[in-house]
């Protein structure tokens, strides 16, 4: 399966608030050689706008990052404007503080099991993004691993993250083994460090094993869309999406 390169807009969410903004923002991300995108933390624009302006610069949207109070309360509208914008993968980019302890993780499953499904039977899935959260133990259980216990696979697929993987002390290439089939879409993200402090870095000009990564990624032949942020840059945001870009083009991804 051909892995396409995306651009995930968090990264530009400064540039992406208004109609304008992100017009100008998106011709940006096209003339970089990008062909997709994931809709997340943009402004309050119509989701027929938001189509129409990525249509304009050739960009799919594969993927979203939405509010999760309106996935579990107001299911049916996200997925008719999922619909409008030609996305498959609705997703929730952090788990909602409240279910993040031991008493209240068990709660998540059962809140969001029924929209889940409601997504599935549109032809769609939900999708959880992890961050390093995920890799703290209840009881002696990863929550990561709790989740993937909760949901059956047509119900919850895994944005995988490898900066956030690796901040949570796990190793990416062994995640992407485990999740290898409810993983279509991955978060490519490169840490550097500064001093004693881990820093996000374009990918491929940080310390993360990408060839290993990438190499594992094609093996595997499941995943079909490789979306990069960077959620803090050092500098321009829409320098370090094209250094991500070029350096993934030069080894063949597009």
């Amino acid at each position: 399966m051909e892995m396409i390169l995306g651009a995930q807009l968090f990264t530009l969410r400064e540039y992406t608030q208004t109609e304008k903004d992100l017009d100008f923002s998106l011709g940006k991300v096209a003339e970089m050689g990008y062909t997709t995108v994931q809709i997340s933390a943009i402004g309050p624009i119509p989701a027929e706008k938001v189509r129409e302006v990525c249509d304009r610069h050739g960009l799919k949207i594969v993927l979203t990052h939405t509010d999760p109070n309106r996935i579990l309360n107001d299911t049916e509208a996200v997925i008719r404007e999922h619909d409008v914008m030609g996305c498959d993968y609705i997703g929730i980019g952090m788990m909602p503080p409240k279910y993040r302890t031991p008493e209240w993780l068990c709660h998540f499953a059962e809140d969001y099991r029924e929209p889940a499904r409601k997504i599935a039977a549109a032809g769609k899935l939900l999708m959880y993004h992890n961050h390093n959260l995920e890799f703290e133990k209840f009881g002696g259980k990863l929550v990561l691993n709790t989740l993937l216990e909760s949901f059956a696979p047509e119900e919850l697929g895994f944005t995988l993250d490898t900066f956030w993987i690796q901040m949570g002390g796990a190793d990416v290439c062994d995640w992407l083994e485990k999740l290898s089939d409810r993983i279509p879409c991955v978060h490519l993200k490169d840490m550097s460090v500064k001093g004693m402090d881990p820093i996000m870095a374009p990918v491929m000009e940080g310390n993360l094993n990408f060839p290993k990564i990438l190499e594992t990624l094609e093996r595997l032949g499941r995943t079909k869309y490789l979306l990069v942020e960077q959620d803090v840059c050092q500098g321009s945001p829409f320098d370090c999406l094209k250094r991500s870009y070029d350096n993934l083009h030069a080894l063949g991804y597009r």
